[in-house]
């Protein structure tokens, strides 16, 4: 059985954790290039993730395998979990953990084509809050929301 360890994002995580970003991400989406991306992606973590958020990692044998960002007003901007470890319990650990981190409420967007993140929010108590776009991508999202 697979044991995850969560804990807090250490500065010297940076590479492994934007690494994980681009290889998850082009996973999902193979027609999108994120090698592309990841000068801005590399800002966007450093300017308005790290100092602004709460960053949770899971590591399976001392490799990070999975991150969950989560702000002081309970946004969810990013839940990344290693390909090889999609279905696994790592995505759970770190949605309870977000949890934790703000036990009023969630929210999140999601891409409306990636059914898999859907399902998996509907499993674990989020709800269907209406509709929006991406700021950046133009992409049709759904907003979520989770409360206890």
């Amino acid at each position: 059985m697979m044991v995850f360890h969560l804990r807090p994002y250490r500065a010297e995580d940076e590479a492994a954790a934007i690494a994980l970003w681009h290889r998850t991400w082009q996973q999902a989406y193979p027609q999108i290039d994120f090698a592309a991306r990841l000068e801005w992606w590399r800002e966007r973590w450093n300017k308005d993730l790290v100092p602004k958020a709460a960053i949770v990692v899971a590591e399976l044998d001392g490799a990070l395998t999975g991150f969950v960002t989560i702000d002081e007003d309970g946004y969810l901007d990013q839940l990344v979990v290693a390909p090889e470890h999609w279905g696994s319990d790592a995505a759970r650990l770190l949605i309870d953990e977000a949890k934790r981190i703000s036990p009023d409420r969630i929210t999140l967007l999601v891409n409306k084509d990636n059914a898999r993140a859907i399902r998996f929010y509907e499993r674990n108590s989020f709800v269907h809050a209406g509709d929006d776009v991406n700021p950046t991508s133009g992409r049709p999202v759904l907003k979520m929301e989770w409360k206890p």
